[in-house]
């Protein structure tokens, strides 16, 4: 289609109410409109008839509702249950966190992906995480340590990815009902009613997710923090041998205790304890993981068998099971704790700190023996975020101290775990 376009210069303020406009010469150019394209034209031209991304996934929850959505990473069919992070940045650490295996991760901040990735933001080999839910993906990166954008890194690490959905209505729904089991797919080959079905016939609970995310072998930690993320200034050396049980471990964990003068060899989650004690450890840590505490006795097993031959310390997943190893009992929560902002009241130092955490069970105080002391609280709930145990060198946390992504409140600041 071409359109003439008569143009007319308007006259000057000056004679604008005494003279009468002078019409200039005309100026004709043609704009050339293509309304629809033929499937031969797109295979000439390589034009799509829609320049913008259109709907192509859905995320169809065991509660019957469907969400329609853009994808972007890998593409197919993946099933997990849905959980929501409050953190506004670390997106990057989320996706390589291994207590997000089986899950799928809901951002509640709406823009995700400006600042890229890196490989030094990583906190495992590879992305365990079943799938990333945002409001809105970001269209540019803009950071001084980013090597690609976000969707390329999703795509090479095989991991499914959705945007322009209503996060905030489905936050509020897990919220209100508890963390759902989804099904994420782009095949529209896929009727709503097999997804849903999909979603009703998997669950998470009972399942051991740590086998799936541990080291095979034993190993020894060898990286470095880089100065500018170390905070001990000191620089102690390599003197407490310290043994960590890989249930899911972050690599900044590890990158914190080599700063305050650890040697760390890192076990595998069945790891005998015979061979730990074998090693004469100055500690052992029992570290964060994914999935039910329940479902992995031989873990339980092994934390028995090591209290009170060497003093240990726990995060998330290893606070869980020192607490059924103590006589305690763990719970499903209604919908986890999933941030890097959440308050915590520290009793023994009567303050109170802002921690990272991510977890969906919890421990219940009621349910430990006599001498096991509470000390920490997860202020939004009153669950409990902290114990010890001093008549068998026990301490542990709910949440992570590290804070990778998060506010560092709860680093001590001068000493290890195992220094006290």
């Amino acid at each position: 289609m071409e359109l003439a376009i008569k143009n007319r210069i308007a006259p000057t303020t000056q004679n604008f109410l005494t003279s009468k406009p002078k019409v200039k010469s005309l100026r004709v150019f043609s704009v050339k409109c293509i309304t629809s394209l033929s499937s031969s034209d797109v295979a000439a031209t390589g034009v799509a008839d829609r320049p913008w991304k259109t709907s192509d996934a859905r995320l169809v929850l065991e509660d019957g509702s469907v969400w329609r959505a853009k994808s972007f990473g890998a593409r197919g069919t993946q099933v997990g249950e849905v959980v929501f992070n409050t953190s506004l940045t670390g997106y990057q650490e989320i996706l390589t966190d291994p207590s997000y295996a089986g899950q799928f991760v809901l951002m509640t901040n709406p823009h995700i992906g400006n600042t890229g990735v890196n490989f030094d933001d990583e906190e495992s080999r590879q992305c365990f995480l079943a799938g990333l839910v945002i409001r809105s993906l970001s269209i540019s990166t803009s950071n001084w340590r980013c090597t690609k954008a976000l969707g390329d890194y999703l795509l090479e690490r095989n991991l499914m990815g959705i945007y322009d959905v209503d996060t905030r209505a489905i936050t509020r729904r897990l919220r209100q009902d508890g963390s759902l089991i989804g099904v994420l797919t782009t095949e529209e080959s896929k009727t709503d009613e097999e997804l849903l079905e999909m979603s009703r016939s998997w669950d998470i609970v009972g399942i051991d997710l740590i086998s799936g995310v541990t080291c095979t072998a034993p190993y020894e930690w060898v990286d470095k923090t880089d100065p500018e993320w170390d905070f001990n200034c000191e620089g102690r050396g390599d003197i407490y041998h310290v043994i960590a049980y890989d249930f899911g471990i972050k690599h900044n964990i590890l990158r914190r205790l080599s700063s305050y003068g650890c040697k760390i060899t890192v076990v595998p989650s069945n790891w005998p304890a015979s061979e730990t004690l074998k090693m004469k450890p100055d500690g052992v840590l029992f570290s964060n993981g994914p999935g039910d505490p329940s479902a992995v006795p031989y873990a339980v097993k092994t934390v028995k068998e090591l209290l009170g031959n060497v003093p240990v310390f726990g995060i998330c997943m290893g606070h869980q099971l020192l607490g059924q190893a103590l006589g305690g009992k763990t719970f499903k929560m209604k919908f986890g704790h999933h941030g890097g902002n959440h308050p915590v009241r520290n009793l023994v130092a009567n303050r109170v700190e802002i921690s990272a955490q991510n977890h969906n069970y919890a421990v219940d105080p009621a349910s430990l023996p006599k001498g096991v002391e509470v000390t920490h609280i997860n202020l939004n709930d009153g669950s409990c975020a902290g114990l010890a145990f001093p008549a068998l060198n026990v301490i542990s946390l709910q949440y992570h101290p590290e804070a990778s992504p998060g506010p560092h409140d709860s680093d001590s600041g001068n000493q290890s775990p195992f220094l006290s």
